[in-house]
């Protein structure tokens, strides 16, 4: 990952120049937002889009699905996107590279792994120790996901290459496809994917790793220092539009939740996605105040140490900039 990340900003050199935000004709300004993936995990976003709240503030986002952290990471490094939606550990490989105009976190969004795991035959009494001797396809070297599921099966005292096999040669999103092929005994699967899997008959949910991993912050929006700097306007306004979003989750149903997000997930049905967030409900999922605490980023550095990806830990507040969602909640 790290020779990615070094790879990523020779890259990001001969790039074309930062683009920036537009601002259209009907003077909402246009943000370019690159996901990690696309996921009810991040219902509060989608939340925010569908009800009109981006728009309440003056903005339009314009999102678009990276695949992989790393190339939301190339994207906002390269002015494609002007935020990205990802594992703040994308943050601190690019901070260790020496790279001075590098994306900080400046919103936090969700405090639990959200992925699921799946197995090709029912589990009911599964334990995370049965996983000895096995194939998981759990996420690519350096990412959160992989490096999360890393840590979990190591306090149950499994150990990859030892106790069980942790397939790190598949692109992050084209894991399922390669499940389906026949690769692994197990995958993590994000919501819809993991519930429309089951339905479909091809496979289990047997655990969630969040609930067994604890909290770790694991998706943040960032973006360049130089662009929240130049733009404090559209990052207050960004996090006023999200705020609004927990508001509205916090008195609306599941079902509801459900029916605002469903225009993001027109092939999938509102019960499937009632369910998806009952399922993140269920692990905490979402972070309070869209701050991230000092002592979850140390979790984080701790869970990125024990992979063997981070050689130097980086200070707290090179990374994160809690000012803006502060302000907000306080």
């Amino acid at each position: 990952m790290r020779k990615l990340i070094a790879s990523i900003l020779a890259v990001v050199m001969l790039a074309v120049p930062f683009v920036g935000c537009k601002n259209d004709d009907d003077q909402f300004k246009t943000i370019e937002l690159n996901e990690v993936t696309h996921s009810v995990f991040y219902a509060p976003l989608y939340v925010a889009i569908e009800n009109g709240y981006f728009e309440e503030e003056g903005l339009r986002i314009e999102l678009t699905n990276g695949g992989g952290a790393d190339k939301v990471m190339t994207a906002v490094l390269a002015g494609s996107a002007q935020i990205g939606l990802m594992g703040p550990e994308s943050s601190l490989y690019v901070y260790n590279q020496g790279k001075t105009d590098y994306p900080i976190v400046f919103g936090q969004l969700t405090q639990k792994d959200g992925s699921f795991l799946v197995s090709r035959v029912d589990e009911p009494d599964f334990e995370w120790t049965d996983l000895r001797g096995k194939g998981i396809l759990a996420g690519r070297p350096g990412g959160v996901p992989m490096m999360t599921f890393e840590y979990l099966i190591n306090q149950h005292g499994l150990y990859d290459g030892t106790d069980c096999e942790l397939i790190t040669d598949v692109q992050f999103d084209l894991m399922t496809a390669a499940f389906e092929e026949g690769t692994g005994d197990y995958c993590t699967m994000f919501e819809p994917l993991a519930s429309e899997y089951e339905k479909a008959g091809k496979g289990y949910v047997v655990a969630s790793v969040g609930e067994g991993a604890g909290e770790v912050p694991y998706t943040s929006f960032v973006a360049k220092q130089s662009y929240i700097n130049e733009n404090k306007t559209t990052i207050e306004s960004f996090l006023k539009a999200l705020k609004k979003a927990y508001d509205y989750m916090a008195e609306a149903s599941d079902e509801e939740i459900a029916q605002a997000i469903q225009p993001q997930f027109p092939s999938t049905s509102v019960e499937s996605l009632t369910t998806s967030v009952v399922s993140y409900k269920a692990i905490d999922a979402w972070t309070d105040d869209l701050t991230m605490s000092e002592e979850s980023y140390n979790r984080l550095q701790d869970i990125m140490q024990n992979a063997g990806e981070l050689d130097e830990r980086v200070p707290f507040e090179k990374i994160v900039n809690n000012s803006f969602a502060e302000a907000l909640f306080r």
